[in-house]
């Protein structure tokens, strides 16, 4: 099965109209995105758009054979003008197939958004399913009483609704072959290398405009990186840039080492608003008994954050008293410490890690501060010598240093 991609971006284009944001100023040349719309071996147009024509031509193809136009999603503005010679368009209702001449088989696919998702299946079993802007699968049915097989490839919308990629991979619908194609793609995400990396976190891709993809033949899929380290300042963003790299995978369990602070509000609504923003499906885990979890077979972990791991850990071994420093604390503490950098070096599953980051500013004006900066220094550098991927945020923007 051949699909072309007459346009990968959201229905108002990218750069939007009228729009002066960052992304939409840099949108330009081969960054621009046209309105998503795919066609699938010159006979299955899914979604007309402003100059599916001519895209079509650009691509070296044409609309002249196309039996079919299906319509993923409600078409807000001015009715977009249908090309000489292509049937009407229309949208599916949910579960009902259609076979075509060429042998295609096209499911809808019921969404949890208005919209239509379609599974289309060509004659030689390749399966294609394809979800509309800001959709995700309302359910996938397991077919004759068996479990959903993986597609071939998917196209969706990763950056808008990472979830539904979640879905699929829990269903089964999406598994380690599967090609994930990233549509629908606004001005959330800056376009370039930023856009590359948060995909690629998530096991997808993107593809510019006019591109055609063979779907079932063989694409190298992103590695998504086993062990990942994200330090950064206070407020910097680090939080959200580690739960966005795990937002398009399922039953992820979320470390929380900072627990409670009685009588402490202002913590409390720290804690309610990482709570708030987190998928439904994690799970959560109030605890710094983190060698056990690390050493576990499961699905990602994500642990927020190891300077609050390290604050415990220091108060176990009485770190702030000098004497009880001396006196063996700081042997104990190399040793914890030294124990969580050999579980990280050992984990087998997924595994995302939030730190602070330290030494920048004004030097501690006490021992116990300058104590507690020195072996957060230490603990970051051993964890970030055993993870494959280290990114700095600063003022919300993710530099990769590793």
């Amino acid at each position: 099965m051949e699909l072309t991609l007459l346009g990968t971006g959201a229905p108002a284009g990218l750069p939007r109209p009228h729009c002066t944001c960052a992304a939409c100023a840099t949108a330009r040349g081969e960054r621009a995105r046209a309105a998503t719309a795919l066609l699938v071996d010159g006979v299955l147009l899914l979604d007309l758009t402003p100059g599916a024509a001519l895209a079509a031509a650009r691509a070296g193809h044409s609309l002249a054979g196309v039996r079919q136009v299906l319509l993923s999603h409600p078409h807000d503005g001015p009715a977009v003008e249908l090309p000489a010679g292509l049937p009407t368009a229309g949208r599916v209702a949910d579960g009902r197939v259609l076979t075509l001449l060429g042998g295609h088989r096209v499911r809808a696919v019921p969404m949890d958004a208005p919209g239509t998702g379609y599974e289309v299946t060509a004659s030689g079993g390749e399966r294609l399913l394809y979800l509309p802007p800001g959709g995700a699968p309302a359910g996938l049915p397991p077919e004759n009483g068996r479990a959903v097989a993986p597609y071939d490839m998917v196209a969706a919308d990763v950056v808008g609704r990472p979830d539904a990629v979640a879905r699929l991979r829990a269903a089964g619908a999406i598994g380690p072959d599967t090609d994930v194609v990233a549509v629908h793609l606004d001005h959330d995400v800056p376009p370039g290398p930023e856009l590359d990396r948060r995909l690629a976190a998530a096991g997808a891709r993107a593809v510019p405009d006019g591109t055609t993809l063979t779907v079932g033949a063989y694409h190298p899929v992103p590695e998504v990186p086993r062990r990942t380290l994200v330090t950064g300042g206070a407020r910097s963003g680090k939080s959200w840039e580690a739960e966005r790299r795990l937002a398009a995978f399922p039953g992820v369990l979320y470390v929380a080492t900072g627990g409670g602070r009685q009588g402490d509000p202002e913590w409390d609504a720290r804690v309610r608003a990482h709570r708030d923003r987190r998928p439904g499906s994690w799970r959560t885990e109030e605890t710094c008994d983190l060698v056990p979890l690390l050493a576990a077979e499961g699905p990602p972990l994500l642990i927020d954050c190891l300077s609050l791991w390290l604050t415990d850990a220091m108060d176990r071994v009485n770190a702030w008293d000098d004497a009880a420093w001396a006196a063996g604390g700081e042997k104990a503490l190399r040793e914890r410490t030294g124990a969580l950098v050999a579980a990280v070096r050992g984990a087998r599953r997924t595994v995302v890690a939030v730190t602070n980051e330290v030494g920048a500013g004004v030097v501690p004006a006490t021992v116990s501060g300058r104590r507690f900066r020195d072996e957060l220094g230490r603990l970051n550098a051993g964890v970030a010598g055993e993870c494959e991927h280290v990114l700095l945020v600063v003022a919300g923007q993710a530099v990769t240093l590793r």
